[in-house]
């Protein structure tokens, strides 16, 4: 269910627009910009991966993704955990404690955040 990082990229597009044409994503994509034709390309593609569906306007065809962000970000946040942290979920924060160099503020942050969750 990873992405490529262009398909990252356009699905992030989506995400923040809702309903598009692909002339309305090309802006919102890093530069350099790819063509037209290459995000055309890899709107189908994602298609067909089951993330975006289309209905055709005129002689256009409109996309929306089928695939919340919330969603993807679950899934490729449990790939990192699993891959890079031995499924531990304190490992990881652990990580992101040490390597990052979080402030015992930002560290209370998370704790509030986690116990907001919980309820």
């Amino acid at each position: 269910m990873k992405l490529a990082n262009r398909e990252e990229q356009i699905m992030h597009a989506f995400w923040t627009l809702g309903k598009a044409f692909i002339r309305d994503v090309i802006p919102l994509l890093p530069d350099p910009k790819p063509h037209y034709n290459s995000v055309a390309t890899m709107v189908k593609i994602l298609e067909g991966k089951g993330y975006l569906a289309h209905e055709t306007v005129g002689n256009m065809n409109c996309y929306h993704p089928i695939i919340a962000r919330e969603e993807y970000q679950n899934h490729t946040i449990k790939d990192i955990v699993n891959q890079y942290f031995d499924n531990s979920y304190p490992r990881m924060l652990a990580y992101f404690a040490k390597e990052q160099n979080l402030t015992e503020e930002e560290l209370k942050e998370v704790l509030e955040i986690i116990k907001a969750q919980k309820k």
